[in-house]
């Protein structure tokens, strides 16, 4: 079971952090990620980590947010910041233990429910 939480509201500029609670099975060998989407749009990758601490990040956040894993604690968080308006989302915690670990939405099989992000203007 994944659980997000961190969400809320911010204004543009600011900075928000999430973070992301594993249980039921360790996930110390998942590759683990954040995803987020806008109603009515596709559900886009935001950041993943491999089991070995390997971060990789989509272009239109690099920079501005941080991935980090705690395995000991099982746990994933994301530190967000000058966020912008284009950042405003529901964000996604998500895990699997494929081989590959890519930023890739159907490689992904446990998912979270989701933490509101608004930036607003």
């Amino acid at each position: 079971q994944l659980v997000e939480s961190g969400g809320g509201s911010v204004q543009a500029g600011g900075s928000l952090r999430l973070s992301c609670t594993a249980s039921g099975f360790p996930y110390t060998r998942y590759c683990m990620g954040w995803f987020r989407q806008v109603p009515g749009k596709e559900r886009e990758g935001v950041a993943y980590v491999t089991e070995v601490g390997t971060v990789r990040y989509a272009s239109s956040v690099q920079g501005r947010f941080t991935a980090s894993r705690d395995k000991a604690a099982n746990t994933l968080d994301l530190q967000m910041n000058s966020l912008n308006v284009e950042d405003t989302a529901i964000y996604y915690c998500a895990a699997h233990d494929k081989a590959v670990c890519q930023l890739r939405e159907d490689l992904f099989n446990d998912w979270g429910q989701g933490t509101q992000v608004t930036v607003a203007s």
